[in-house]
């Protein structure tokens, strides 16, 4: 019988605390217009395309992370620190989020919200070398890990081509980070559940 103190199941728990919390904080930043008329609602889809990627990001993170967390047995301290670091980056979300939608898609806004994105991306990066290389290597076959590596970099490499697209054309690096969330819509890479 496993050790009940290092099953990453309190991990996971945790985990669900602070999606909730980030995406509480998400929902807070919207703000109604001043004035009671559709033109002032339509006036305020900046705020509106911020917080629905930034909403559908949080649920493709959070799908993902129950998904690596399938495979490990136990909490060791590197999956523990990994977890931490990846709550880390996704707090961060909000904050952008709030920023993109205050400054109406302005250029530096939209480079830190793709730079946060691609820091999210690094640390689930980490966090699938300690749920999956290092816990879970016999649970997923070695071409799934593959792809999951390729599709990893690919998408953190869109990241910080939006990041660098935004300085000029914030619209378009809007674009592109949508584009690239469709690659996680299924966490799993295989056809296998």
């Amino acid at each position: 019988m496993a050790d009940a103190s290092k099953s990453p199941e309190r991990l996971v728990f945790l985990s669900d605390g602070v999606f909730a919390i980030v995406i509480t904080l998400l929902v807070l930043e919207l703000r109604p217009p001043h004035e009671a008329t559709f033109a002032a609602l339509v006036r305020l889809w900046p705020s509106g395309l911020a917080y629905a990627v930034s909403y559908l990001f949080l649920a493709i993170v959070w799908v993902n992370h129950h998904h690596v967390f399938r495979y490990p047995t136990e909490a060791s301290r590197s999956l523990i620190w990994a977890n931490f670091a990846h709550l880390f980056s996704v707090s961060l979300v909000p904050f952008t989020t709030a920023w993109i939608a205050d400054s109406e898609l302005a250029p530096l806004p939209v480079t830190l919200y793709a730079v946060v994105f691609a820091f999210i991306n690094i640390t689930y990066m980490m966090l699938c070398r300690e749920a999956i290389d290092r816990q879970g290597m016999h649970k997923v076959s070695t071409s799934d890990r593959t792809v999951m590596r390729i599709r990893s970099i690919a998408t953190l490499s869109t990241f910080v081509l939006a990041a660098l697209l935004a300085l000029r054309y914030p619209v378009a690096a809007m674009l592109l980070i949508c584009t690239c969330l469709a690659i996680y819509l299924r966490p799993s890479v295989s056809n296998r559940p």
